[in-house]
């Protein structure tokens, strides 16, 4: 099976719903937006429908051919969402950006977690958080959208056994950011994320928005 598109019976034809949009014009807003996507992007696969969110969430249809799905990370997140496993986060922007509707996932930020392992050691507070947070990753769902570093440290605990159901992996930046992505492309885990600097905490958040949607719709 292609790495870049899956086989999912989900929603790709004109229906369209946005868990967000709490009132008419937010609605009409995010439907007019998603339909040039659609017309631009095109609307064939699930994966289709991330690149057309991350497109809208940056303003910038040139994120779109940067994504990169690796492992079939798509029914991964969707089987991971059913079963209500753990979201993990680097930061509380990705937390708070995540939808909570339509899910019943734990929401947990490694921000919270490891500040005096950090402090001992001098690493960033999201890789000591995600170190402290290694026995809870197994079966989780990992979405980093701002810090290189925490994405290496979940790559290197990839490496020593630990096994997430998926990593949305779109940290952004000019130090790590890209050599991040790429490690996390190596592994033989799902994963979903963008080569080169750019990215951030928008990227990953619609990603996984995304998949709650589609879970959603069944």
């Amino acid at each position: 099976m292609s790495e870049e598109s899956s086989p999912l019976g989900v929603t790709t034809t004109s229906t369209y719903i946005d868990l967000g949009a709490v009132t008419q014009e937010a609605y009409d807003i995010s439907h007019k937006s998603r339909m040039f996507a659609r017309e631009t992007l095109g609307n064939e696969t699930p994966e289709d429908r991330i690149r057309q969110r991350c497109s809208i969430a940056v303003g910038d249809f040139a994120m779109a051919p940067l994504l990169r799905f690796q492992h079939d990370p798509v029914p991964a997140t969707l089987a991971a969402l059913a079963r209500n496993a753990p979201i993990f986060t680097d930061i509380r922007m990705v937390n708070l950006g995540i939808q909570k509707k339509g899910h019943s996932c734990p929401m947990i930020c490694a921000l919270d977690y490891g500040q005096e392992m950090a402090k001992k050691q001098g690493i960033t507070r999201t890789s000591a958080g995600f170190v402290a947070l290694k026995d809870q990753l197994n079966g989780s769902i990992i979405v980093i959208g701002n810090a290189p570093s925490s994405l290496l440290s979940v790559c290197r605990l990839i490496e020593s056994g630990i096994r997430p159901a998926v990593v949305i992996g779109t940290p952004v930046g000019f130090v790590n950011a890209a050599e991040s992505k790429v490690e996390l492309r190596k592994l033989a885990i799902p994963s979903i994320s963008n080569e080169g600097t750019r990215g951030g905490t928008p990227v990953a958040v619609a990603a996984i928005n995304e998949c709650i949607t589609m879970l959603v719709e069944g």
